[in-house]
């Protein structure tokens, strides 16, 4: 959701890249709420940093615990930055699919938008 939104709102600026320490797959529910905002991220696909290549990132920011904790180490004057977000498949796997399971869902990529708004003065703000 984090590049979904940084591509919409930021493109002109920052160029986004997304990448998770394990690949999951694509979250139908984040696709889903993504869409209902107008953003379509149903190409984008799982990844690893390896997978994205040799790019020089001026920041890393992780978004979840897991990824802050397990970041690997990023040559020359990278920055990481960890911003927590709360992590919506961990917060509904005792749910059904439905309404409930999308309003967590909602609630966190809203809390993603507000973020990405924010940026990048709050990267250097960090």
């Amino acid at each position: 959701m984090a590049e979904g939104w940084t591509r919409q709102l930021k493109g002109d600026v920052i160029e986004a890249y997304s990448a998770g320490i394990e690949k999951h797959g694509l979250n139908p529910c984040a696709v889903k709420v993504m869409a209902e905002a107008g953003v379509d991220i149903s190409k984008h696909h799982s990844k690893t940093p390896e997978e994205i290549g040799p790019v020089h990132y001026d920041y890393v920011v992780t978004v979840c615990g897991h990824a802050n904790e397990n970041c690997p180490v990023f040559p020359g004057k990278t920055k990481v930055v960890r911003v927590g977000f709360e992590d919506p498949p961990k917060l509904t796997k005792h749910l059904p699919d439905g309404e409930a399971k999308l309003t967590v869902y909602r609630r966190v990529r809203d809390e993603i938008r507000r973020f990405v708004e924010s940026l990048p003065g709050a990267l250097t703000a960090r």
